[in-house]
C-alpha cells in the first residue's frame, strides 16, 4: 500500500500557479538573469529581454517541481501486516558432547551416524521452530561451557551447535555442573518461563555439583528442567571373533535423570532412535508452546529517491540539452564570422 509520510506538502504543487497570477498583475521590473533563468517563466516582478521559455521547457520545469513536491511528502510503501515475537521463554540446550556421543547406534536412511550427528541434525528443525524465544547453547563434558548466550539469533545458535566437536570440553561428564551453569545464566532472567534442555548419553562421572543439589537450584530458582536419555538399548559389535549383541547404553542415569525432572517439573523422555528423538522435541514444542504478545508493524519502505532522481535526471538532461545549444550557437556564429 502507497501512502505519504507528509501529504500537506502536495499543497506546494499550487505554488508555479500562484506565482504566475501574481505576476501579472505586478509591475515588472528589470532584473540580472540567472544561467538558469532562460528556462524559467518569469518571475513576479521581473522581466527580462529575449523571447519566452518554450512550453516545452515550461512544461519539463513544471514536471521537475510536480517531481520534488512528491519527493518532500515522502512516499512510502507500507508492506502487510506482521506479528513481532517478542515474549517468549529463555531457553538454555545442555547437549553432552563427550566421547560417549560418538558411539554410533543411532540409523538414518539405513546408515548409521553417531548420537552427536543425530542430536545436531534433530535441534536444527526444533531451534529453526522456536521463533520467539531466546535460546542459548551449553555445551559439557568435563566442564561445562556456555557456546552461545541467551539470544533471538536462532541462525547463530544453529551454526556453534553444528560445530560442536565430540571431546571438546573433556572426556568425562559433569550433568551436576551443566544444570548449575545453565541455572545461574537463567535465574536473573526477567521472565518467568525459564526451561533447560539437557541431553546425555551417561552418568555423572565428574564435576563439583551433584546433580540432585543442581537440581534443588533450579527448582528454587523456577527453572524447569526437561532431560533426555540418549543411545540406543540394543545394537551388534563385531570382534575378531565375531559379532554379538550389546547394549551401547548401560552407563545411561535414567533414575538420576527421572529425578531432576521431576524435582523441577519437568519431564523425561528416552531416545533410542532418531524418530524418538524428534517426537521428543515434538513433545516439548507442545508442553512449552511459544508465548507471543499482540504486537504488530508494518514494514516501511521509502520511495522518496525514485522522484527526486528522476527530478535530478531530467535536470541533467537539460543541462546537456543547453549545453549542446550553446556549442551549437558557438559554431554557426564562428562560421559566420570567417564567411563574413
Amino acid at each position: 500500500m502507497l501512502s505519504l509520510a507528509f501529504p500537506w506538502v502536495l499543497l506546494l504543487a499550487l505554488l508555479p500557479l500562484l506565482i504566475r497570477l501574481r505576476r501579472r498583475s505586478a509591475p515588472a521590473v528589470e532584473a540580472p538573469v540567472f544561467p538558469v533563468g532562460h528556462w524559467l517563466s518569469d518571475l513576479p516582478g521581473v522581466s527580462r529581454s529575449g523571447s519566452r521559455t518554450p512550453l516545452w521547457q515550461q512544461l519539463v520545469l513544471l514536471l521537475m517541481w510536480l517531481l520534488l513536491v512528491v519527493a518532500l511528502a515522502r512516499p512510502q510503501h507500507v508492506g502487510e501486516q506482521v506479528q513481532l515475537p517478542v515474549s517468549g521463554r529463555d531457553l538454555l540446550l545442555a547437549v553432552d558432547i563427550s566421547p560417549s556421543m560418538d558411539e554410533q547406534d543411532m540409523v538414518v536412511q539405513g546408515r548409521s551416524i553417531n548420537r552427536l550427528q543425530a542430536v545436531k541434525r534433530v535441534l536444527d528443525d526444533f531451534i529453526q521452530r522456536r521463533e520467539g524465544d531466546r535460546l542459548g547453547l551449553l555445551l559439557f563434558g568435563t566442564e561445562p561451557y556456555i557456546q552461545a548466550p541467551l539470544t533471538f539469533d536462532r541462525a547463530t545458535v544453529q551454526t556453534l551447535l553444528n560445530e560442536a566437536g565430540i571431546g571438546m570440553a573433556g572426556r568425562a561428564t559433569a550433568i551436576g555442573d551443566a544444570l548449575g551453569l545453565a541455572v545461574k545464566r537463567l535465574r536473573d532472567r526477567p521472565q518467568e518461563q525459564r526451561v533447560v534442555i539437557l541431553l546425555t548419553d551417561g552418568a555423572n562421572t565428574a564435576g563439583e555439583i551433584a546433580p540432585d543439589k543442581a537440581a534443588e537450584i533450579a527448582r528454587a530458582a523456577g527453572v524447569r528442567i526437561y532431560t533426555i536419555g540418549i543411545g540406543a538399548e540394543s545394537m551388534v559389535q563385531r570382534g575378531l571373533l565375531g559379532s554379538r549383541r550389546v547394549n551401547p547404553s548401560r552407563d545411561l542415569d535414567e533414575d538420576l535423570l527421572k529425578r531432576v525432572a521431576q524435582q523441577t517439573g519437568g519431564e523425561y523422555f528416552r531416545a533410542r532412535s532418531l524418530p524418538e528423538l524428534e517426537l521428543i522435541y515434538e513433545s516439548i514444542n507442545q508442553l512449552e508452546p511459544i508465548e507471543l504478545e499482540g504486537k504488530h508493524y508494518r514494514p516501511v519502505t521509502e520511495l522518496y529517491a525514485w522522484p527526486a532522481g528522476l527530478a535530478a535526471l531530467i535536470w541533467l538532461l537539460m543541462q546537456g540539452v543547453r549545453l549542446a545549444g550553446v556549442r551549437r550557437h558557438s559554431v554557426k556564429t564562428a562560421q559566420e564570422a570567417c564567411n563574413g
